[in-house]
C-alpha cells in the first residue's frame, strides 16, 4: 500500500517523524510504502531541514518550494502541485497532519481526486472560526476517511458534528516524539550553556500565530507583558520569522530579554524542560510543556487542548498584559498535581496498524 504524506510546517515534521519511523519498521515495511511531500510552507533551514536531520525523517521525494504568501496564494500553489503528484503516484491513502495550509491543500487535493484521506490530530476544536487553523482542521476532518483523534475530547467533538465512521482514538504522536527525543536532547543539547542561563531560572516565550503577530493591539499587549516580566527574570524568546519585522521593539526591552533565532527541536526541548514558565501561542508547546512538567501560560483566548487547562498545567491569558503577568506569577507559585489525560505513547504504532488494516 502506498501512502503519500503531506507535510510543510515545523509542527508537522515533529508529528510525522514517529509515524514515518513506524512505517519503516520491520513489521510495517512490507505493507506500507511512504512517499513524503514537503510543501515548502516552512522553508528556513532553522524551521525545516534541521528537523529532518534531528528527527531522522527521510528526505522528501518531492518539495513544492511554495514559500510564504497569502493564505489563498499559498494554498492554491500547494493544491496545484499536490494534485500533479497524486495523479503521478496513485497512492492508496493521503496522510495529513494538524491544521496548517499544507493540511488544507492535502485534504482538498485528495478529496477532489477521490483518494482516501487520513488526518492525524482529527477532532481538535478551538471554536474560534476567525482562526485560519480552525477552518483548516474542520475541512480536513469533514473530508477524511480515517480520523486519528488524540483524545476523548477530540472524539466527542467529531461525534457532535456527525462524524463517527472511521474515527480512531490513537493518542498523541507528539508524545511519541518526546519519548524518542528527550533523553537525546539532555545528552546532546548545549543550548543553556550557549545562552548562559541556568535551569529553572528563566522564562521561555514563543509567538507565531497570525492572530497575535498581525494584530497591533494584541501584539502590543504581549510585548508590554514581556517587557515587565523580563525586567525581573531572564527571558528567552526564539523569534519566529513572522515576527522578524518587529525586531525594532527589542530596543524597548530590558537586558534580561534574549531574542534569538529559531532553534532546532532538541534545543527547544531542552529550553522547555528547564524553563521556569513557558509563554506561548503554540498548540504543540502547550502539550510539550505539560509532558515536561513545566507550567505554561497560553497567549490566546481559547485552546483546542482543553485538557491541559483542566488539569492545571496551562493557563489562558490572551493578550492582556495584566492577565499574562498574573498568570506567570501564579504558575510560578502553584505546581499542578494532575496529569494530562491521554493514552500512553504508541500513537504512531496505532496509526500504522489502522492504515495497514
Amino acid at each position: 500500500m502506498k501512502v503519500v504524506t503531506v507535510i510543510g510546517a515545523r509542527p508537522q515534521f515533529i508529528k510525522a517523524a514517529p509515524v514515518s519511523r513506524a512505517f519503516r519498521s520491520a513489521e510495517a515495511r512490507k505493507s506500507i510504502e511512504e512517499v513524503i511531500v514537503h510543501t515548502g510552507q516552512h522553508y528556513d533551514a532553522s524551521m525545516s531541514q534541521v528537523f529532518f536531520d534531528q528527527l531522522g525523517l527521510p528526505k522528501p521525494k518531492y518539495n513544492l518550494g511554495v514559500g510564504s504568501g497569502s493564505h489563498g496564494e499559498q494554498t492554491g500553489q500547494m493544491l496545484a502541485g499536490l494534485e500533479k503528484i497524486m495523479l503521478e503516484e496513485q497512492p492508496h491513502h493521503v496522510l495529513i497532519y494538524g491544521d496548517t495550509n499544507s493540511t488544507l491543500a492535502g485534504a482538498l487535493a485528495a478529496s477532489k481526486l477521490h483518494i482516501p484521506l487520513a488526518h492525524v490530530e482529527a477532532g481538535l476544536r478551538s471554536f474560534n472560526r476567525r482562526m485560519p487553523e480552525e477552518i483548516n482542521r474542520i475541512i480536513a476532518d469533514h473530508t477524511s476517511d480515517l480520523l486519528f483523534a488524540p483524545t476523548e475530547t477530540a472524539v466527542e467533538n467529531l461525534r457532535r458534528e456527525g462524524i463517527v465512521r472511521g474515527v480512531h482514538l490513537v493518542g498523541d504522536v507528539m508524545q511519541d516524539a518526546i519519548a524518542d527525543s528527550v533523553e537525546v536532547a539532555k545528552e546532546k543539547s548545549v543550548i543553556l550553556e550557549k545562552l548562559k542561563v541556568k535551569a529553572g531560572n528563566y522564562l521561555l516565550v514563543t509567538v507565531h500565530r497570525a492572530e497575535n503577530t498581525d494584530d497591533p493591539c494584541r501584539l502590543s499587549g504581549i510585548l508590554k507583558a514581556i517587557r515587565a516580566l523580563s525586567a525581573e527574570s531572564d527571558t528567552i524568546w526564539p523569534l519566529h520569522p513572522r515576527l522578524r519585522k518587529h525586531l525594532a521593539y527589542a530596543e524597548a526591552f530590558s537586558q534580561h530579554l534574549r531574542l534569538i533565532e529559531p532553534v532546532a527541536y532538541l534545543d527547544m526541548l531542552e529550553l522547555q524542560r528547564n524553563a521556569k514558565v513557558v509563554l506561548t501561542d503554540s498548540g504543540g508547546i502547550q502539550k510539550e510543556a505539560q509532558w515536561l512538567e513545566v507550567p505554561c501560560v497560553t497567549l490566546r483566548d481559547e485552546t483546542e487542548w482543553v485538557e491541559t487547562v483542566e488539569c492545571g498545567w496551562n493557563r489562558l491569558a490572551g493578550a492582556d498584559p495584566d492577565r499574562i503577568t498574573s498568570a506567570v506569577l501564579s504558575a510560578c507559585q502553584e505546581r499542578p498535581s494532575q496529569r494530562y489525560p491521554i493514552l500512553s505513547s504508541g500513537a504512531a504504532r496505532r496509526i500504522t496498524a489502522a492504515l495497514a488494516n
